[in-house]
């Protein structure tokens, strides 16, 4: 009995100090969100003194052209490259788990390297390469269109992934049966595989939204003249002093991400209850 109580009195220290740590990890995670949100509500327009609180620097950010155009720009961008970026990873993540095909091991291993390479190394890369088709084929002017493309080379693994990890998921013997009904390769995609597999498309384009939405490193060295997103505006801004304004932008981004990491939320627990 003795022994029974000391086992209590331990596991309620225990829950307790991991309350505590947790609760740390959470403030040095979100305190600097935290502050950037609330001061967009500071009617101080300079420094960092609280003098009311007020909504006009959401109000002001409606009059700002330049605020406008960057949304604007940002929109098309992480629209564009999500849709190129679905369709082709899921097309990829299809190929490599329901196909054999001679180089299929290889690129099963290089699909992770643009996830793991460091964004200022393939910012780089592709302002060198954007460079290269320029001199030699005088195309690839810097600009919407090359910012999307570049988005596309980093949101395609992270959809392909996502889409074989629901692909891997699946009974074959769904597709095996629909083949003995008599549908061929393509009514079997369409009718059996594709309505299975469309929450894990659908997280796979919210994931490479969020991705383009947020990138700033990619954009910065591939944009051009009039294609200036959000990031980047918000960047140049900071140079001349942090106000309200910006405060209050990057208060939109961060809302715009955690509603897009709650779909994400939402799509892959739809996922398991299907799986």
């Amino acid at each position: 009995m003795v022994r029974r109580k000391t086992e209590g009195v331990a596991m309620k220290q225990n829950s307790w100090r991991t309350t505590v740590i947790a609760l740390l990890l959470f403030a040095f995670l979100y305190a600097p969100i935290a502050v950037v949100i609330l001061y967009s509500f500071n009617e101080a327009r300079f420094g960092t003194n609280w003098t009311g609180f007020t909504t006009k620097w959401y109000a002001a950010l409606a009059q700002n052209s330049l605020a406008l155009s960057a949304s604007k720009n940002t929109l098309i961008l992480a629209l564009g490259s999500t849709s190129i970026s679905t369709i082709f990873g899921t097309m990829l993540g299809y190929a490599l788990d329901r196909f054999v095909f001679s180089g299929k091991r290889f690129l099963d291993r290089t699909l992770y390297l643009p996830i793991f390479i460091p964004d200022i190394v393939m910012a780089v890369a592709l302002l060198l390469f954007y460079s290269l088709i320029r001199n030699w084929l005088g195309i690839f002017e810097l600009g919407l269109k090359t910012m999307i493309i570049a988005h596309v080379t980093f949101q395609i693994p992270f959809v392909a992934i996502v889409v074989r990890a629901r692909l891997s998921g699946l009974d074959p013997s769904l597709d095996e049966a629909s083949r003995d009904l008599g549908a061929n390769g393509w009514q079997t995609f369409w009718h059996v595989t594709f309505p299975l597999i469309l929450p894990g498309i659908l997280a796979g384009a919210m994931l490479a939204f969020t991705l383009s939405l947020d990138d700033f490193v990619v954009s910065f060295f591939t944009s051009g003249p009039g294609s200036t997103t959000l990031p980047i505006y918000i960047y140049s801004s900071v140079k001349r002093g942090v106000t309200p304004e910006i405060n209050a932008l990057s208060t939109l981004l961060v809302l715009a991400s955690i509603i897009g990491t709650i779909l994400l939320t939402l799509l892959q627990r739809k996922n398991s209850k299907q799986t």
